[in-house]
């Protein structure tokens, strides 16, 4: 991992954090800046699927519920990922978490929110299980934000759901899987991740190789950083990281064989 780390040092200014976790080990195998908070952005939308996922597994909800008055935030890209249900004023629950997640979408976030209760019983949910993370209904709120260690804990929290009971992390999973986060050189099936990026500030949530070959989960986020519009340096250097990753992935030392 030491690759990986030097190539996120070479981000001069701002503050980065990474940790790396190896399923084969069951451990984290690489952890810098861990306490760091950082504004979730879109990667937001990932806590709140971990918040309907345990609503429904508390019997509250259910997967197949319909969730009514459906409608697609126009500046994502549900036209694409999802033809077929443009046009519906309806979702099952299940469909509209997916969809939240694959394409980032805040409209359809807000549709499910209000159908499980309202934003205050999603933000108590959130902080009895992450209590240094905060959600607010405007994903660039600066307070929209979270310690990389808990994000972390989310993300493995949803990764074991999975193996365990992957009839009801589905919606959470298939959203990783679907949307469109490429990364050249790494096959897409390989990376199923979650970002999150303001003008000053990123951060990307993934699970790396395949499921069934103990893939490396990691949480990377950063900020304080040069206006990432007009300077994508940081940006350039976090892929380069993540491409490292994968190749670190292929290395016998953390992934099994068939």
């Amino acid at each position: 991992m030491q690759k990986v780390i030097e190539k996120l040092k070479e981000i001069k200014i701002g503050e980065v954090g990474v940790i790396i976790y190896s399923d084969l080990k069951r451990e984290k195998v690489c952890s810098v800046n861990e306490r760091l908070s950082v504004p979730l952005a879109s990667s937001a939308k990932v806590v709140i699927a971990f918040c309907i996922v345990k609503l429904v597994e508390e019997g509250h909800y259910n997967w197949s519920d319909k969730v009514e008055e459906i409608s697609f935030d126009p500046n994502e890209d549900s036209i694409e990922l999802y033809p077929h249900f443009q046009g519906r004023e309806s979702l099952l629950l299940q469909d509209a978490v997916e969809v939240m997640i694959a394409c980032h979408d805040n409209v359809i976030a807000n549709s499910i929110i209000q159908f499980c209760g309202g934003w205050e019983k999603l933000i108590h949910i959130t902080n009895s299980y992450f209590e240094n993370v905060d959600i607010t209904r405007n994903p660039s709120s600066l307070k929209n934000n979270g310690e990389l260690s808990q994000v972390f804990e989310l993300l493995y929290f949803i990764f074991e759901g999975y193996k365990s009971n992957p009839e009801l992390w589905t919606p959470v999973i298939n959203g990783l899987v679907r949307q469109q986060g490429e990364v050249e050189g790494i096959p897409s099936y390989f990376l199923n991740h979650m970002t999150g990026g303001l003008t000053n500030s990123l951060v990307n949530i993934g699970i790396l190789g395949e499921f069934s070959r103990n893939p490396l989960l990691y949480v990377l986020g950063a900020k304080n950083l040069p206006n990432r519009y007009e300077n994508t340096f940081a940006d350039e250097k976090i892929i380069n990281a993540i491409k490292l990753l994968y190749t670190e992935y292929f290395n016998k030392e953390y992934i099994s064989e068939r």
